[in-house]
């Protein structure tokens, strides 16, 4: 048993989208579709800079599943679909989803797709260790569970070229991912919410 979560350094965090990428070919994701993306501070547009020039600023915010403790996803699930596992991952069930999508409109940070179409994958062929997903479902980050399971790091956590990713048990006091929240001061995103997130931002 443990909480698994991770820490991410914003500080560090330079938009270069390796993380979305390294997610993207480890989980199978189809084409046009991501589970990690990289928001921009300044706009909704990529790497869209903050203020007004020469006064800019630009900064990113990686977002995916936070992995919720209190997950508003899984209670809404009518199947059990959506569900905490052992060690604190929120993951779904894919032969149980019915595609109702009640979870991706409970969830505050948006961070759920949904199989509208049969999925595309180029060139043509599964990739990755994640098994593919069918037409409607839904998919979202799984903390890489068939790496995580076996002791490893997320892909994102392992390719990220500034190390701005952590990731570890947050019920061990003595872990990295425990020592960045309590020293760093770990923000949770929106946690007006009550979602108790898993996923912290360093500032």
């Amino acid at each position: 048993m443990a909480k698994l979560g991770m820490t991410i350094d914003l500080k560090r965090c330079m938009g270069c989208h390796t993380c979305e990428l390294g997610c993207k070919m480890q989980n199978n994701v189809p084409m046009g579709m991501l589970w990690n993306r990289i928001l921009t501070d300044g706009g909704e547009d990529v790497d869209t800079a903050r203020g007004e020039f020469p006064n800019l600023h630009k900064s990113w915010l990686p977002l995916a599943c936070l992995h919720c403790e209190n997950a508003p996803c899984v209670k809404v699930c009518p199947v059990g679909a959506t569900f905490r596992d052992k060690d604190g991952r929120v993951l779904i069930d894919y032969a149980r989803c019915i595609g109702c999508r009640y979870c991706m409109a409970s969830c505050p940070y948006n961070v759920r797709v949904f199989n509208w179409q049969k999925p595309v994958r180029e060139p043509g062929h599964s990739y990755g260790d994640a098994a593919p997903r069918p037409k409607g479902v839904m998919e979202k980050c799984t903390l890489c569970v068939e790496r995580t399971s076996k002791g490893q790091e997320p892909r994102c956590v392992e390719v990220c070229p500034a190390k701005a990713r952590k990731f570890g048990d947050l019920d061990d006091p003595n872990s990295e991912v425990s020592k960045a929240v309590r020293e760093r001061g770990g923000e949770q995103l929106l946690a007006e919410k009550g979602t108790k997130p898993q996923i912290y931002y360093l500032r």
